[in-house]
């Protein structure tokens, strides 16, 4: 699970996504109280998008920041980009599928030209790729410069009095929304989510791996007592 290293986690990590598509959703929506919806539009303001303008979403899953995109700022192409296939059918399903352009992709090696997009957004990306500064990287190189480059992820829960109830949710709460909803098949995915989450950077870890990546402008906001944090800057 979260202790996976390498090309091992990758291929867990490939294969539970697929194996939760059809309630992930449904699971985004119950562990966070419907508040994701929240932190997806917050990403779409940040990437600072306008008419014309071409958007990558990766770990695009079902789509659920690109069709937000979409529904902002009608008139940009936006293209989801994801190694869970499975995940992507489920959004090409979804109102508002046939206008993404769905592709097959892995994070560290993009198969896309240099300078071809104005934003990249992800969600849930960071903490599941096995090379951070190699993901920055590939997303720095197809962006154009003056684009913009938006990350949604966890966090660690911080050390105060919040931290033992943030962590009975992790480690307890979720799990049993997971086998309830999800099944036998979402019982490990569940487990490992939350897992993923403490085992991840802090914010501050995270905007300086931007920073050395050679972003600029760095900033971020968090959300949800700190658990969850939307960074952003620029090419």
């Amino acid at each position: 699970m979260a202790h996976l290293t390498g090309k091992q986690r990758a291929v867990y990590v490939q294969d539970m996504f697929g194996r939760i598509a059809e309630r992930y959703n449904l699971m985004n929506r119950l562990m966070t109280g419907g508040q994701d919806l929240k932190w997806r539009r917050f990403v779409v303001q940040q990437a600072n998008l306008k008419p014309g303008d071409r958007l990558l979403d990766l770990a695009t899953g079902t789509g659920d920041i690109a069709f937000e995109a979409l529904k902002a700022v009608p008139g940009i192409q936006a293209v989801g980009a994801d190694f869970s296939l499975p995940m992507m059918r489920v959004g090409q399903k979804l109102p508002l599928g046939q206008q993404v352009g769905w592709t097959g992709g892995d994070a560290l090696n993009l198969p896309f030209p240099d300078a071809s997009f104005n934003a990249v957004t992800s969600g849930y990306l960071a903490r599941n790729v096995i090379d951070i500064p190699r993901m920055f990287a590939e997303q720095l190189r197809i962006l154009k410069p003056g684009g913009r480059i938006v990350v949604l992820d966890s966090s660690p829960p911080k050390d105060n009095l919040l931290k033992p109830f943030i962590e009975i949710h992790l480690r307890y709460i979720i799990p049993l929304l997971g086998r309830l909803v999800a099944g036998k098949n979402g019982a490990d995915a569940y487990q490992y989510l939350p897992s993923s989450t403490q085992a991840f950077k802090t914010p501050d870890e995270l905007a300086g791996l931007m920073k050395q990546a050679g972003i600029r402008n760095v900033q971020f906001r968090t959300f949800m007592f700190g658990t969850m944090a939307v960074h952003w800057g620029e090419k």
